[in-house]
C-alpha cells in the first residue's frame, strides 16, 4: 500500500514540474480555437496546428455568455484586440467581446454584456499553483492558462488574431 502512495506521489511530481514543450523560435500565432467542452485551446500559424494548450475557463462555462456576472465563457469569433503586461492576472491578451450580437441579446434580457474578457494567467498572488489550476473552472468568463504559458502566448500572438470559441 505504501508503495501505492509513493507512485502515485512521484507520478503526480512529475507531472507538475514536466516542462511542456515549447514554441518554435519565431513563431507567430494568428489564429486560436477554445474547445470549451474539452478545455483545451489550439494554437496555429498561417494554418498549421502548433501547439494546445489545456486551460480553465469561466465557472459556468456550458454555453454562450449572455450577460456580465454570468460566469460563462463566450462562443464565437471574436480577435485578439488588446494586451497588458501588468493586470491582476499575469498578463493578458484581450478578446473583443462583446460584439454587436452579444449587445442586442443581452439588451433583450435588460443586462449589460459584460466585457473585459481576456486570455490570462493565474492571479498575481496565485503563480505558484502552477498546472493545478486546471483541474477547475474558476475565471468569471476568461480563459486561463500557467504564467509561463501565458508569457508565451504573450511573446507570440499577434495584434488582432482570431480567436474562435466553440462549445
Amino acid at each position: 500500500m505504501l508503495w501505492l502512495l509513493f507512485l502515485i506521489s512521484f507520478g503526480f511530481v512529475v507531472w507538475y514540474w514536466y516542462p511542456p514543450a515549447e514554441l518554435p523560435k519565431g513563431t507567430i500565432i494568428d489564429k486560436l480555437v477554445v474547445r470549451k467542452s474539452e478545455r483545451k485551446m489550439e494554437v496555429y500559424s498561417e494554418g498549421n496546428l502548433i501547439k494546445t494548450y489545456d486551460i480553465a475557463l469561466g465557472k459556468d462555462p456550458v454555453g454562450h455568455k449572455q450577460f456580465e456576472g454570468d460566469n460563462k465563457t463566450p462562443e464565437g469569433i471574436y480577435i485578439i484586440n488588446d494586451r497588458n503586461p501588468r493586470s491582476a492576472y499575469y498578463k493578458n491578451l484581450g478578446v473583443s467581446y462583446p460584439n454587436e450580437t452579444d449587445k442586442a441579446n443581452a439588451l433583450k434580457l435588460g443586462k449589460s454584456p459584460g466585457a473585459d474578457i481576456k486570455i490570462h494567467g493565474l492571479r498575481n498572488d496565485r503563480g505558484y499553483m502552477g498546472k493545478l489550476h486546471k483541474m477547475e473552472d474558476w475565471t468569471a468568463g476568461c480563459i486561463a492558462v500557467t504564467n509561463d504559458e501565458m508569457d508565451e502566448l504573450y511573446a507570440t500572438v499577434k495584434q488582432n488574431a482570431e480567436i474562435e470559441i466553440l462549445k
